[in-house]
């Protein structure tokens, strides 16, 4: 889903101009974010100088801060120590990595409590931070934002669970739409008279009004915050689901009915919480949230639902990024970015693209975004120890933090770079190969092989460089070597190409020319 209607570039594709070294990109490097919720209080430091940023630095702590507020119409007092000294904490870490100041905001129990306003201006005397309520339409629009950050040009419906409050807000086309905000967090659902009864008509009332103003939203289900992450765990357990990657892990809306009755038949939480990885403060919540997330699904009917990791604090990342930044694919742009880091000479990933293109001039262009990365990332572990390389690239890529990968793709990019290192998987792969089909088992190990190829042909950018013919109608692949690379056309580097040309099924031709 992600947009690419922007004009060609240079190599011979739409991935444009790297914007790394521009002043606008570089300008949010170590940006601080704190976002202070109803049930938790987290510091997030992005390295946001790339489209898809990396997270330098993250920290949660359960605070509770709205538990009880139905009843008292105040913040919890545990939960207010327990923010405050998160507060002093996060405050002191900016100011010791020279990131301050931090933005902060604050939502659901912050806004609705009695003594909200007066908690906040107590910490930002204490602190010197600016602290930001934002009402629940402003809450819904940047938690999409936070979910266009991975998926720019997605369509669908943003659902974001908090505490206290549940958002949801339209994206399409890269732009938000619509945005409300209602009281269906799990902690406002614990205050709710008359039990599961009375729970189910609050709930079904509620969501009466939600379906009123957002209309029909068929497309993709987009699920953010804990508790749905929670529900996604426990989903990939009872599927016995091998990539334990939550962002853009996706469910059917059977899937999720079969998950959510699994866990209403589960008589004890606690085995299964632990099996799953959550913490007794986040299962405690689940129930109620999952009763919420079957009505929703029931309304709205989507397409499919995916996990988003992505939520308000990766929005106020956005709402910073010039709209040149916003349009660009945020895989390529991760991937531009690690090179630069990385790579023993950046730039070259642009030239293998450039060099293997021909074997795959026919794939779509949603193929060729995969393959470009994969050059862009082919050098990047070149500091691993040769025997384990293949092993990291591999690791690297299937449980990277990248947005705009799907978790097929990621198994295909990681296989790829896997076979750039060696001829035969490794048992990682077992593990998840059932994620891919055949037939892109085959294409990973042509890629894979393509690169490993290619990488034995570095030359001066200046220099005229190998070709590559592919006829695949009479499966044939020739190489054409100017003079200075064949000066490069060594014995294992034929060995290679004749490797590339056996995953083709091809014959081969050398041919030298010049």
């Amino acid at each position: 889903m992600i947009d690419q209607t922007a004009a060609r570039g240079t190599d011979g594709a739409v991935f444009l101009r790297p914007l790394i070294s521009d002043a606008q990109a570089r300008a949010l490097s170590k940006v601080g974010v704190v976002d202070v919720g109803s049930n938790s209080v987290r510091l997030v430091i992005f390295d946001g100088a790339a489209r898809s940023p990396a997270y330098f630095y993250n920290e949660k702590v359960m605070c509770g801060l709205g538990a009880g507020l139905s009843e008292t119409g105040k913040l919890n007092p545990e939960g207010k120590e327990k923010a405050r000294a998160a507060l002093h904490r996060f405050q002191a870490l900016a100011e010791s990595l020279g990131i301050a100041p931090l933005h902060v905001v604050a939502t659901a129990a912050m806004r609705e409590a009695s003594d909200g306003a007066a908690f906040t201006a107590e910490i930002e005397a204490e602190t010197g931070m600016t602290i930001h309520i934002i009402d629940g339409e402003e809450e819904a629009r940047l938690s999409a934002q936070g979910v266009l950050l991975g998926w720019p040009g997605a369509y669908g419906l943003i659902c974001d669970i908090g505490g206290s409050s549940m958002e949801l807000a339209e994206i399409r086309g890269g732009a938000v739409g619509k945005c409300v905000t209602s009281q269906l967090g799990p902690l406002k659902l614990q205050d709710v008279p008359g039990d599961a009864e009375g729970r189910a008509a609050y709930i079904n009332e509620t969501l009466d009004r939600l379906t009123d103003v957002m209309g029909p939203q068929h497309d993709r289900l987009f699920l953010v915050g804990g508790s749905w992450r929670a529900i996604a765990r426990i989903d990939m357990e009872r599927r016995q689901y091998p990539l334990h990657v939550l962002h853009e892990y996706r469910m059917t809306c059977d899937d999720l009915k079969a998950t959510l009755e699994f866990l209403r038949a589960e008589p004890d939480h606690t085995e299964l919480r632990k099996r799953c990885g959550i913490s007794a403060g986040r299962m405690a919540l689940v129930p109620l949230a999952a009763e919420v997330l079957a009505g929703v699904v029931e309304r709205f009917d989507p397409a499919d639902i995916a996990i988003s990791s992505y939520g308000i604090r990766e929005g106020l990342l956005y709402e910073q990024m010039p709209q040149e930044l916003r349009d660009r694919d945020p895989l390529i742009e991760a991937c531009r970015f690690s090179e630069r880091k990385d790579a023993r000479l950046p730039g070259f990933g642009k030239t293998l693209y450039n060099f293997l293109l021909p074997i795959f001039e026919r794939a779509p262009l949603s193929r060729k975004r995969i393959i470009k990365a994969a050059c862009l990332l082919h050098d990047v572990t070149w500091r691993a120890h040769p025997d384990y390389r293949a092993d990291v690239c591999f690791d690297n890529a299937t449980r990277a933090n990248l947005g705009g990968l799907t978790h097929s793709e990621r198994v295909f990019l990681g296989l790829a770079l896997l076979y750039r290192y060696k001829n035969k998987p490794n048992p990682n792969f077992d593990i998840v190969a059932d994620l891919i089909t055949e037939e892109d088992r085959r294409e990973a190990e042509v890629l894979g092989k393509a690169m490993r190829f290619g990488a034995m042909l570095w030359l001066n950018p200046s220099a005229t460089p190998a070709q590559i013919r592919w006829m695949e109608d009479v499966r044939r692949l020739e190489l054409r070597l100017p003079a200075q690379a064949a000066e490069l056309y060594s014995d294992v580097a034929a060995s290679r190409f004749e490797s590339l040309a056996a995953a083709l099924d091809a014959t081969t031709e050398v041919v030298r020319v010049g």
